[in-house]
């Protein structure tokens, strides 16, 4: 195998902080439901009531902040920062 062919064999590695604590990720977008499973260990709270804002920054030089929104995903840069915030609108 030559050495182009195993670079690109390589999955996109990058690391990113959420809530303060550091993941490693290895595909080039993340959804909004990624994140926030992500921030919580795969384990959110769950229930009608619930509502996530994910805001990031320090992402791509289009768009470096912004917001996330169910349905919305984002190409993934290494070192980006996430903020995920559950709210229970009870």
């Amino acid at each position: 195998m030559s050495e182009a062919t195993s670079t690109k064999a390589k999955a996109h590695e990058a690391t990113i902080v959420i809530n303060g604590t550091a993941h490693v990720v290895t595909s080039k977008e993340l959804t909004f439901s990624e994140v926030v499973a992500l921030a919580y260990d795969g384990n959110p709270p769950s229930g009608p009531n619930w509502i996530f804002t994910v805001s990031y920054r320090k992402g791509e030089d289009k768009k470096p902040m912004g917001t996330l929104v169910a349905g919305d995903s984002i190409k993934v840069k290494d070192g980006m920062i996430f903020n995920v915030t559950a709210t229970d609108k009870s």
